[in-house]
């Protein structure tokens, strides 16, 4: 049997300008596919909406980047990296449809961390159904679950959940 991790060689590459738009609706189309999974459609409308990609884009520290596996685009990565504090977030990371289960999220994890090696912790959520990115982030990543967000628990001080979800919050301590 052949090892798919082997012959992916994965790297970043940042986003230019004119390319956000085409990035924000393959990240939808990615993110769709579990929700359809899920629930049976996105009627609500794009997953994850356009002003939460577009306040992640915007936000202190964001670094926009395409995963590249063998220098063929296959998915995306949104970061927010804080210089002073080195608390840093994975705000998305997703890999195209199809292009999955080749070890590629993992690699674009590790490059990740590669590119970021004075972080103190990195913080991400997820929705509570998408057991997949449980995994992933829990299993493999080394990330840990800190904490469960849902609006029936939520302080209302606080700024709102992503899309009114239930999710948790995941954080990795780096040293």
């Amino acid at each position: 049997m052949k090892d798919n991790n082997i012959e992916n060689i994965v790297t970043l590459e940042l986003v230019k300008e004119d390319e956000l738009y085409k990035f924000k609706k393959d990240l939808q189309e990615s993110f769709s596919v579990a929700v359809i999974e899920e629930f049976g459609s996105v009627d609500a409308g794009p997953i994850p909406s356009d002003e939460e990609i577009e306040k992640s884009f915007n936000a202190p520290g964001a670094v926009i980047y395409h995963i590249l596996s063998n220098g063929i685009k296959v998915g995306g990565v949104v970061v927010s990296i804080n210089e002073e504090t080195q608390h840093n977030s994975l705000d998305f990371l997703f890999i195209a449809k199809g292009k999955g289960g080749k070890g590629i999220g993992y690699k674009t994890w590790k490059a990740i961390e590669e590119k970021y090696p004075e972080t103190k912790v990195w913080e991400t959520h997820t929705p509570f159904f998408e057991k997949r990115n449980i995994h992933f982030y829990v299993n493999k990543c080394g990330f840990k679950i800190v904490e469960y967000l849902s609006e029936k628990y939520h302080n209302p001080d606080e700024e709102g959940l992503p899309g009114g979800e239930d999710f948790f919050r995941f954080e990795k301590i780096m040293r």
